[in-house]
């Protein structure tokens, strides 16, 4: 049972980074298609659990050390160089994305400068990625009971104070921006771009784990964890979304509204979730260019990581979420496919070894 949740936590600690955590992707996702966001939170939670299984229990039956062997095998060698690419631009995109949440983070609860955060994550993440993939699995997967607990807590004070009812709020929520058409394509939208973000680190983790079953377990927990987190912080946000929508981090201006020290201990969790989303994302992409533990990955891990904290400051955050993100999540949708062909096409080749 440990092992499965140790599986479960680092997965949504894969994924949970800055958007998540600062509600900024749950607002541009859910939030802003109002009651019908709540629709979407649902969809997402079903679709996370299937697809995190399956992440997992693939990892674990290849015994994969990179995502690129597993993509090959599913997807063929013509659609698999797609998807190796799409997952590729997504591990470098994110990674950046993550060096430049982590300024925000500082810059709006303590009003440091956001160069100070971007430098201090890209120092952290270069140390940790080069550590065994077993010490980086424990580190992920520590730091995400905290953010769980928080949130739960966060989204049931939100609810039982909001001054207005839901039906109230939501044509302010649907006021608010979004590049999204309506609430079934964002969902879809957001599960594609965060399995293209969480896929190539899941495989790695699900290669790690001997027990197929524990692995799949792993992820089923993981998706239907991640999925409840998503269903609390759109409620709590929405519950308050006159207030706190319009901020970089919505979520972290929520809990400083309830109290100034619940504020910073929330901004340390949401640092520690935007290291856990860059450490995995800088990982798997070194990962799937070199063997690691090698002088030759810690100076690529090194290179890779300064060129990220380069373009960390050539966007702002707010806007890397509402561009970049969606855009991952269209070109992501040629992994759910591959992934959802992917038991049957593991069984036909099974079929096939046991008649030669």
């Amino acid at each position: 049972m440990f092992r499965v949740l140790k599986i479960g936590s680092a997965f949504i600690g894969i994924i949970v980074g800055a958007g998540f955590a600062s509600g900024k992707e749950i607002v541009q996702y859910f939030t802003s298609f109002g009651l019908l966001g709540t629709l979407a939170a649902i969809l997402s939670t079903a679709l996370f659990a299937y697809l995190g299984m399956t992440l997992t229990k693939l990892g674990s039956r290849t015994k994969t050390t990179s995502h690129k062997e597993v993509i090959y095998k599913i997807s063929g060698p013509y659609l698999g160089v797609v998807v190796d690419v799409i997952i590729v631009f997504t591990l470098f995109g994110v990674g950046v994305v993550m060096l430049a949440g982590a300024g925000s983070v500082l810059n709006q609860q303590f009003g440091l400068e956001p160069y100070i955060g971007n430098l201090l994550m890209a120092v952290l993440v270069i140390g940790t990625v080069m550590m065994n993939v077993q010490r980086v699995i424990a580190v992920i997967g520590s730091i995400t009971p905290f953010l769980v607990l928080t949130i739960i807590l966060i989204g049931i004070y939100s609810i039982f104070t909001m001054g207005s009812s839901f039906a109230e709020l939501d044509p302010i929520a649907k006021e608010l921006d979004t590049t999204l058409p309506n609430w079934f394509v964002s969902a879809i939208n957001y599960v594609s771009f965060n399995v293209a973000v969480g896929a190539a680190m899941s495989l790695v983790m699900g290669g790690a784990e001997k027990d197929e079953k524990i692995a799949a377990l792993g992820g089923l927990v993981g998706g239907l964890g991640l999925g409840l987190m998503i269903i609390i912080s759109h409620l709590a946000i929405f519950s308050k979304v006159d207030l706190v929508a319009e901020y970089d981090m919505p979520m972290l201006k929520l809990v400083h509204d309830i109290s100034p020290v619940l504020g910073i201990f929330m901004s340390v969790i949401l640092f520690g979730m935007v290291f856990n989303t860059a450490v995995s994302m800088f990982y798997a992409f070194v990962a799937r260019f070199t063997v690691m533990h090698t002088k030759k990955s810690d100076v690529m891990i090194i290179v890779t990581v300064v060129i990220g904290f380069v373009l960390s400051f050539m966007a702002g955050f707010k806007n890397l979420v509402s561009l970049v993100y969606p855009f991952i999540g269209y070109i992501g949708l040629f992994l759910i496919a591959a992934l959802i062909y992917a038991p049957f096409k593991l069984a036909k080749d099974n079929r096939i070894r046991k008649v030669d």
